[in-house]
């Protein structure tokens, strides 16, 4: 009988092979340090490119600012240099996490004339701050390109550290000089808050004349028109009748010419456009239920806009003191202060007048906030009352440059 013998296999052989496994190849740095190590190494060709755009366009437009096209071409070249700060938070947003929001473009469309387009275009804060962020770059750009690119063959143990710190310094830069202006962004947003309360006001007074014609003139045509029509009929076999009839029709024309009249005032008045802010508010304050001391004391007449939100401001207020405050006397005074026009009515009734009170005043503030200008009242329980309004000055010369360009 053959025995035959095997020797024994070692328990713990596949163990130790396993032990002594090398683990799989990988990069010694994570996907956000290349990231900063692809954005230093970056830094210098794009430095390059701002600095070269920067000197030629900005310093050929302010070398030739004395002559007709210096300007334009500097206008032209910061608006060119907003672009360079798109492209630098695009960059920062994607390889160093840097969430900057993007400004607002400028509201160059409808803003005035060629030349107050070209001012705004100048002295537009975020176009300056990307001037001289592209100018800090080129040095910055240098260093870090040739620091990143020795530590990356020298320094590599510590080469993680190197580009966190350096990065550091990018992201205090893209955040300082990249973000939008806030004084900019403000405007901007007031200017569009303002267009939407001019529209709501146009469409509100649009529906005010349409409800107007339709519930007062147009009412008083129509019962015209029959009775002329009763009256024709009715003229040969009743003339006593027709004769009451035409008398009667005799009557409501005169009151539809009555309310037309009431109605075109509302719209502008006459008075307005002839003679001025003067004889139209003397002649609102003949309205008025209590008497009211007018004192109109202007150099000039302003632009027809402004004119206009002028008298309807005082119209408005006047009709408050009758309605509201139980007053014996009022005043208006409108004067001109260097580029304003200032408004201030008072009177010495009961007072307790206020922004939200329903009697029509924050209309008014947002009217006069539409184009700028203020609304304060100052009216404490007993009286009395004081409304300033401010308004900005346009001579009217220039206001009518603006509605013929508006036409067109």
């Amino acid at each position: 009988m053959t025995e035959h013998l095997s020797s024994p296999t070692p328990t713990g052989s596949g163990a130790a092979a396993d032990n002594d496994r090398l683990p799989p190849v990988r990069f010694a740095y994570s996907g956000h340090t290349w990231k900063e190590i692809a954005h230093l190494l970056a830094n210098l060709p794009l430095a390059l490119l701002g600095f070269v755009y920067v000197v030629t366009v900005l310093f050929t437009g302010l070398g030739l600012a004395v002559t007709v096209i210096g300007l334009p071409l500097l206008a032209a070249g910061l608006m060119g240099a907003r672009w360079l700060g798109k492209l630098e938070r695009a960059r920062a947003r994607a390889l160093l996490g840097v969430r900057v929001d993007e400004p607002s473009p400028l509201p160059l469309r409808g803003r005035g004339g060629l030349v107050q387009r070209l001012w705004m275009a100048l002295k537009d804060p975020v176009s300056w701050r990307t001037v001289l962020y592209d100018f800090i770059r080129m040095p910055w750009g240098i260093l870090t390109f040739t620091v990143t690119l020795i530590s990356l063959f020298v320094l590599w143990p510590v080469l993680p550290f190197v580009a966190r710190a350096l990065t550091n310094v990018d992201r205090v830069l893209v955040r300082g000089l990249l973000s939008p202006s806030d004084e900019l962004e403000r405007r901007i947003a007031e200017l569009e808050s303002d267009r939407g309360v001019v529209v709501d006001t146009a469409a509100a007074d649009l529906r005010r004349i349409e409800r107007d014609l339709h519930d007062g003139a147009q009412a008083r045509l129509v019962n015209l028109a029959m009775g002329l029509g009763l009256a024709k009929e009715k003229l040969l076999e009743d003339p006593d009748s027709a004769a009451e009839m035409v008398e009667e029709a005799h009557g409501e024309v005169k009151l539809a010419l009555q309310e037309l009249r009431d109605l075109a005032r509302g719209i502008h008045p006459a008075v307005l456009t002839d003679r001025g802010l003067d004889a139209a508010l003397s002649s609102v304050a003949s309205r008025c239920t209590v008497p009211v001391k007018v004192t109109v004391d202007l150099p000039a007449r302003p632009a027809e806009a402004i004119e206009g939100i002028a008298y309807f401001t005082v119209s408005e207020l006047l009709q408050n003191v009758s309605k509201h405050s139980g007053a014996g006397a009022a005043s208006v005074e409108v004067w001109r202060t260097r580029e304003r026009l200032l408004i201030q009515v008072r009177d010495d009734g009961r007072g307790g007048a206020h922004l939200d009170g329903g009697t029509g005043m924050r209309g008014l503030a947002d009217r006069l906030g539409a184009v700028d200008g203020l609304f304060v009242v100052d009216s404490p329980e007993g009286g009395p009352t004081t409304v300033t309004a401010e308004l900005p000055w346009r001579d009217r010369e220039d206001g009518d440059r603006d509605a013929q360009r508006a036409g067109r």
